[in-house]
């Protein structure tokens, strides 16, 4: 019995569990795919398809880190995220001249500059109605949620917009590619340059959250806010940053939205916020706050990306498809409680917290 109650405490306070539940996740599709599906799951194809979706997700949900490890949440992300493709399919479209004419480098740059700048003011007006009104930020970004998405759908003339293939350079219609030729602007074979950007932004991040003051400063603030006051912290300043920090995040998103569907459409937003709130929270991430990690999060994009390409390889339905996500959300969200000891009654049954309580 105190072999197994051992076992049960690594398993719940190891930081490597989101790493072997993706490994055992993997692991099952395979050999499922190997007795009922095409055999297609670990081939060098779907490989590419998986890391190139998973950067979809990941690259948001580097900023989300940022928040949830402060103790606060976006739920506009996923908006903010199609406000921004929009911007860029917008001014794209508008463009005066095609890539092969004089003056698109200027173009291209001024639509790149928009498209970072609109993620970012979202996010810093996120983080200034937090810091100046007080309001817990989930009510706060469930209201700017609404607002970026109306903002989109005026700037799109409520359609989808679609620039024109002379309209985009290269290096944009192939950042999502996955197919079989290796593209000049890919570091690696058959990696997709997505991909590449997700780890280099979350390499980053890493580097950020561990050698930086304003890293150590972001998890005291999530820890407690008191305290990190007292230790002379300006707490709100420091959430005006992570917010605006992560709308750069969102906006990178938003380009390889644009780079992976070649359109921009607002409404395509909603609920993508879930998905990356998802891969923060399947990565180890508290919603208490105080803790989280980039390779977790890159982790939990993959649970999120593998579970849903193994479901469609084996012809499940989207429907069992969001059920098997949820529990296994529900399930990241339970070993969190019990990694702060609750509930109670769990944590009484085991024989050394009877014990301790007896004595």
């Amino acid at each position: 019995m105190k072999k197994l109650t051992s076992l049960f405490q690594l398993l719940v306070r190891s930081q490597l569990g989101p790493l072997a539940a993706l490994m055992v996740i993997v692991i099952l599709f395979a050999l499922a795919d190997m007795s009922w599906g095409s055999g297609n799951f670990l081939t060098w194809r779907n490989l590419r398809v998986i890391s190139s979706t998973a950067s979809l997700i990941a690259v948001p949900a580097m900023g989300m880190t940022l928040i949830i490890i402060a103790g606060g949440i976006d739920l506009s992300a996923g908006t903010a995220l199609t406000l921004s493709g929009t911007v860029l399919a917008t001014l794209l479209k508008n463009s005066s001249v095609s890539v092969d004419e004089a003056g698109f480098a200027n173009n291209m740059l001024i639509a790149l500059a928009a498209t970072l700048l609109t993620g970012c003011l979202c996010g810093f007006i996120n983080g200034g109605l937090i810091s100046l009104t007080h309001v817990v930020p989930f009510i706060v970004t469930l209201g700017t949620m609404t607002i970026f998405l109306g903002i989109g759908q005026i700037i799109a003339k409520e359609s989808t917009v679609y620039a024109p293939p002379e309209h985009q350079p290269d290096w944009l219609q192939n950042l999502c590619y996955t197919g079989s030729r290796v593209e000049k602007y890919e570091m690696i074979a058959y990696v997709p340059s997505s991909a590449i950007v997700a780890v280099v932004l979350a390499l980053l991040v890493a580097c950020l959250l561990r050698y930086t003051v304003f890293g150590r400063n972001i998890f005291a603030m999530g820890s407690s806010p008191s305290t990190a006051r007292l230790c002379g912290i300006n707490v709100a300043w420091t959430t005006l940053v992570v917010y605006a920090l992560a709308g750069f995040f969102v906006a990178v998103g938003g380009l390889l939205y644009f780079a992976d569907v070649k359109n921009g459409n607002p409404s395509d937003g909603t609920g993508k916020e879930l998905e990356i709130i998802a891969a923060v929270v399947l990565g180890g991430g508290s919603l208490s706050g105080g803790r989280g990690s980039v390779l977790g999060t890159l982790v939990g994009a993959l649970i999120i990306v593998v579970i849903r390409n193994g479901c469609g390889l084996l012809q499940i339905p989207n429907t069992y498809t969001h059920i098997i996500i949820g529990g296994i959300i529900i399930i990241a969200v339970i070993v969190d409680q019990l990694r702060h000891g609750s509930p109670e009654w769990l944590f009484r049954m085991l024989p050394r917290n009877r014990t301790s309580v007896e004595t």
